[in-house]
């Protein structure tokens, strides 16, 4: 196999510049990188990953830390963050907390403090002073996904003002009974996001002079089954049922239209039915939805690393971001049917 003393002679440069050229760490211009790649490919030299650490002190890997594995939005969230590592070179360690707390402790206290990582994404974690200061000692960059977390750069989409568009939007097609489906108790912990989309529904209801009536409220998991069961409630209630639902995410809004069909009522006619997301299946629903874009939430928190990791490439280093979201419109809202 070719070292890269061949590939420096054929290349006709040092071999300092085939390292910097081809580890992508240090300044070199794009036609000797380009024919340091040329000479390297011809030769089928392959940088050797643990030399390339040692003389660098990177070891080109990400530690990417998540609550669940098992929901659409963190995986796609990742899948996201992998595809753009995958393109600048770089690998991925997961770290799936799901379980006690002994997992969350173990991850900070030991596996990312051996300096198996270059830098840390966290997704939908609300991490604590102590969790954030033990990474910043060992100047390893860290981007946040979910909501602000003090000392460090974050994404994160306004889940109230999010859950007040949807609403909003039911009020706007004349809705005035609207049920919501929102988080367990369990799940308000990091972010808080089932109580800031609970709020952003009530908010909304306010603005339109709508009182909050707490029977119109179920939780639910987050999945599509706890919507199903949620959804079967409200459209079941002896009280009289909703002629809309909000869901806190498209998954339970799913299990929503699947009650409602099984109840013998049809979407949107004898109820109307929206939830947050932009889920893969939402279309293929008809769901209405607000769409918060997971995979370029991904996709943008590893551009905010490659802005610390790789200073010389002269990125605009970016503060913490207010992740964009987007009502979109399908069959599943339509004006209430006339009583």
């Amino acid at each position: 196999m070719a070292g890269i003393e061949e590939v420096a002679k054929l290349a006709g440069v040092s071999t300092a510049t085939v390292s910097r050229a081809l580890s992508g760490n240090g300044s070199v211009s794009e036609s000797t990188k380009l024919k340091v790649e040329l000479a390297a490919d011809q030769l089928g030299y392959v940088v050797s990953s643990n030399a390339s650490s040692l003389a660098s002190g990177r070891t080109r890997n990400i530690g990417v830390v998540v609550p669940f594995l098992n929901r659409w939005f963190f995986s796609t969230v990742l899948e996201g963050a992998q595809q753009a590592l995958l393109r600048d070179g770089y690998d991925v360690t997961l770290y799936n907390l799901a379980g006690n707390g002994s997992e969350r402790q173990s991850v900070f206290e030991h596996f990312l403090l051996r300096q198996r990582v270059d830098a840390v994404i966290a997704i939908s974690l609300e991490l604590t002073g102590d969790e954030v200061s033990r990474l910043h000692r060992l100047k390893k960059p860290l981007v946040g996904v979910g909501g602000p977390i003090p000392g460090v750069r974050t994404l994160a989409v306004d889940d109230t003002a999010v859950a007040r568009l949807a609403t909003a939007h039911l009020i706007s097609l004349g809705h005035r009974r609207i049920g919501h489906i929102g988080g367990v108790l369990e799940l308000d912990v990091d972010f808080h996001l089932p109580t800031n989309r609970r709020v952003g529904y009530e908010a909304a209801l306010a603005d339109a002079g709508i009182p909050v009536d707490p029977a119109l409220f179920r939780p639910a998991d987050f999945t599509i089954q706890g919507g199903y069961q949620a959804a079967k409630q409200l459209l079941g209630s002896p009280y009289g049922r909703p002629s809309a639902i909000y869901a806190a995410s498209d998954e339970m809004a799913i299990g929503a239209i699947l009650a409602a069909k099984d109840l013998g009522l049809n979407v949107p006619r004898d109820v109307s039915i929206i939830g947050i997301d932009g889920h893969d299946l939402a279309e293929f629903f008809g769901l209405s939805t607000v769409a918060q874009f997971p995979r370029a939430q991904g996709e943008k928190a590893v551009q905010m690393l490659m802005e610390e990791l790789h200073p010389e490439r002269n990125y605009p280093v970016q503060p913490s971001v207010a992740l964009p979201y987007e009502l979109v419109v399908r069959s599943s809202t339509a004006t209430p049917a006339p009583e």
